[in-house]
């Protein structure tokens, strides 16, 4: 027989007040929460206050500029996870029994992986039509927060961090090569050397970006200091800069076509380059992955080099 209190709970307890309780004490605060399941900051701050009131428990307190729970919070906090987990899992059940593709898909980008990753959304979605992408573009830095707090199902980045165990599945290569505005002198030569770029007033990703860490460990080997002439961030600010001849950058070639296709940037013969890395989807390594998770990881797995390979072709100037 169930108590007073648990009539009570069924009554008023709802599962997307576990859900808005469960993301404010992951990431750590209202207004990143409110950002993460897309609602607005007083609708989360509402909701939280509603549970509160219905637990009779003071859940959150303010230490610092962070959201954490209280001794009693931590306790809700744990079970809201294990209620959520089972959710998760009936849902993906169902789904599995059904042999059904579909639900959200919540996958964040580094912002250089925007000039790809909608390409391979939109035919995905084609595929599976029943699938609601959640696409969310970042940098580097909260790429790493959300993979901390769990918030996706994936994430795409091009640099894959050791301080966390995560399974990373690499997917398609990343060329970063050094480009200049078409008239730039070395835009004729061949062979230029590192020492002879390094002379170049360089526009530079700000620090931490994988991009701006790759071409540091190269020049950091190389022995060849290197000052940024200006640091940018993100890599349609670096392309501007070039195009308007501020000085000459490195960027990802998947970031190109437009530019390439259209002459207004031209990619400079240097050695060393280009540099070959690879994009990762990644995810904690004991996550559990959805139906419509493993079938998106498996998609571009094996299609993604396909599906791009159809895009507007660069050309070397």
């Amino acid at each position: 027989m169930k108590s007073p209190q648990t009539g009570k709970l069924i009554r008023n307890l709802t599962l997307r007040q576990l859900q808005i309780f469960d993301t404010v004490v992951r990431v750590g605060g209202i207004t990143r929460a409110a950002e993460a399941l897309h609602l607005s900051q007083p609708t989360v701050s509402m909701q939280v206050r509603k549970m509160s009131e219905t637990l009779g428990l003071e859940l959150l307190e303010h230490v610092g500029r962070r959201v954490h729970p209280t001794a009693a919070g931590q306790e809700v906090f744990d079970t809201a996870q294990d209620i959520l987990e089972s959710i998760n899992s009936l849902g993906d059940l169902a789904a599995e029994l059904k042999s059904e593709v579909k639900g959200e898909l919540r996958v964040s980008v580094i912002t250089t992986a925007t000039y790809f990753m909608p390409h391979l959304f939109g035919a995905f979605i084609e595929r599976h039509p029943d699938v609601v992408p959640k696409l969310t573009i970042t940098n580097r830095a909260e790429v790493l927060e959300r993979l901390k707090s769990n918030i996706d199902d994936l994430l795409i980045m091009g640099q894959v961090p050791s301080e966390l165990a995560v399974q990373a599945h690499p997917f398609i290569d990343n060329e970063l090569v050094v480009v200049a505005a078409p008239d730039h002198p070395l835009a004729k030569e061949r062979k230029i050397s590192l020492d002879r770029l390094a002379q170049e007033r360089f526009l530079a990703r700000e620090s931490g970006s994988g991009t701006r860490l790759a071409v540091d460990r190269l020049f950091d080997r190389k022995k060849i200091q290197i000052t940024p002439y200006m640091e940018l961030g993100s890599a349609e600010a670096i392309k501007q800069g070039v195009m308007a001849g501020l000085g000459v950058s490195v960027l990802s070639r998947l970031s190109l076509s437009l530019e390439l296709e259209s002459r207004k940037i031209a990619i400079l013969d240097v050695e060393e380059f280009p540099l070959v890395r690879r994009w990762y989807a990644v995810h904690l390594r004991d996550k559990k992955l959805s139906l419509v998770t493993r079938t998106f990881l498996d998609y571009i797995l094996k299609e993604s080099g396909t599906i791009l390979s159809t895009q507007p072709r660069d050309r070397l100037r």
